[in-house]
């Protein structure tokens, strides 16, 4: 996995001062790095009984869709509110300051369908606990949460207990 870590750019103070951004663009502009980030977890997956994957906006879309593609799976998006043209099923959660909301079409998961989540990103796990929650709520059942990049000191994965979760790397905080 070092190809793929080592694909990933990191920006400090972005957004804000004291924050090491983790830039997947690099890793989307290394065609090998990128091919190696799908094709392992379409390793991964190949064998377990998942019928939808669903991304989270906007760059679990990527790494959702290739997936998806390579897999021969259907492809959900799980969107901020008002990007969904049909019927949506609407989470909110709760933001460091504030709050967001995260939406899917309410025909897109039916009831008993195993689902695979996937992001590009898990820092605190609000937006991926709100994505759970939709799919619970439509009757899916969450097989697994993937991500690309995992931030330890951010506690993400702590939140998901009682769920699986996996990524391919990981950022100790700098």
């Amino acid at each position: 996995m070092e190809e793929i870590k080592n694909a990933i750019r990191t920006i400090p103070h972005f957004p804000k001062q004291g924050v090491m951004f983790r830039d997947i663009t690099t890793l989307l502009t290394n065609p090998k790095a990128f091919k190696k980030s799908v094709d392992t977890l379409a390793k991964r997956y190949k064998n377990q009984k998942i019928d939808k994957i669903i991304g989270i906006e906007s760059r679990g879309f990527i790494f959702g869709s290739a997936l998806s593609y390579k897999l021969g799976l259907p492809f959900v998006l799980a969107r901020k509110p008002g990007k969904l043209p049909a019927k949506t099923a609407r989470v909110e959660y709760k933001l460091e300051y504030g709050k967001d909301a995260i939406e899917i079409h309410t025909d897109a998961i039916s009831k008993g369908d195993n689902v695979l989540i996937i992001d590009d990103l898990i820092a605190t796990a609000g937006t991926v606990k709100a994505v759970i929650k939709l799919v619970e709520n439509l009757g899916g059942k969450v097989v697994e949460c993937a991500f690309i990049i995992n931030l330890p000191d951010l506690k993400g994965k702590e939140k998901l207990k009682g769920y699986s979760t996996f990524h391919l790397v990981e950022f100790e905080g700098e």
